[in-house]
């Protein structure tokens, strides 16, 4: 079992930047991959982005592509997602998840363990 906590979440201006962290607990969490989802109001829950067990290959959806960085702290249980140049476009609830196995996958219902999510407002 892996727990998920989400913290970083906010409200910026367009064109501002935040920081997700995530914070994981429970069973060994180095060799799985993790992963950002996100869902805005009245949309189904999407990817933007993944990092396999050992940090060294990402995926980005390619909304995010350019302007969103993944990385993540093994020896701290910790991942990262850095989010530049925000747009309201990129307003959802973001939310950590992690896989069972080291690669990353894009789709949600690969991912069993999911965090409670953070909100992430960007003001026109």
């Amino acid at each position: 079992q892996v727990q998920l906590v989400e913290s970083g979440g906010g409200l910026v201006q367009a064109g501002g930047s935040l920081r997700l962290s995530c914070a994981a607990s429970g069973r060994t969490f180095s060799p799985v991959g993790l992963g950002w989802f996100r869902q805005a109001p009245g949309k189904a829950r999407e990817f933007v982005a993944a990092v396999t067990g050992g940090g060294g290959y990402t995926q980005y959806a390619e909304p995010v592509k350019g302007r969103f960085t993944i990385s993540r702290e093994n020896t701290k249980n910790m991942v990262y997602l850095q989010m530049n140049s925000l747009t309201p476009e990129d307003t959802a609830v973001y939310y950590c998840a992690a896989r069972n196995v080291p690669m990353t996958a894009t789709t949600d219902n690969l991912y069993p363990y999911w965090g409670q999510g953070t909100q992430v407002t960007v003001s026109s």
